[in-house]
């Protein structure tokens, strides 16, 4: 039996695909009205890693006001540039498979990715995902960044279960190996 931990992304998205508007704004998925905390709390149980890409860190770490908000879990930031450890993040500069990998069999609960973008995107890529919970807010934005970049790859999904919040609906899916 296998008892690694599983790689899951937990991420909200537009109707149309998108994670965010041009100019990185939420604004449009904090009108929306949901139930309780959506499902964040007893996720968030689940994990005790996070893996987190540059662009996003800098994003949290600007609307937290620089408070860091994940601070009882082990962060890993992924970086092309040089960085200083913090108290609560190590930046990390080194091949994704190989890394993802070692932490996977380590022991602990599950590992979360926060954010999408460009690590999402070398995650699927790579076939490293076991897990995406997608909670999906009855909006189009038109325009914005999306949760999936075009590629070519093909990942096979099969449904796991949903469940609403409110104006939320939430899809979560396993990802076939």
């Amino acid at each position: 039996m296998n008892n690694q931990r599983k790689l899951v992304l937990f991420i909200a998205q537009s109707l149309d695909g998108f994670i965010a508007t041009k100019d990185d704004s939420l604004d449009w998925l904090f009108k929306v009205e949901g139930e309780g905390d959506n499902g964040y709390t007893e996720f968030f149980e689940t994990i005790d890693t996070i893996l987190i890409g540059k662009r996003t860190y800098d994003w949290i770490m600007k609307h937290e006001k620089g408070q860091f908000p994940y601070k009882d879990k082990s962060c890993f930031v992924f970086s092309r540039t040089r960085n200083d450890d913090t108290d609560h993040v190590k930046f990390i500069n080194e091949d994704i498979v190989t890394f993802t990998n070692n932490l996977k069999k380590e022991d602990g609960k599950n590992i979360w990715i926060v954010g999408g973008g460009d690590l999402l995107h070398a995650f699927l890529k790579e076939n490293l995902v076991d897990e995406l919970i997608l909670t999906i807010a009855p909006k189009i934005i038109g325009e914005g960044i999306p949760l999936f970049k075009e590629s070519n790859y093909h990942l096979d999904l099969y449904l796991k279960g949903t469940r609403t919040f409110n104006q939320f609906v939430e899809l979560h899916y396993i990802v076939g190996k």
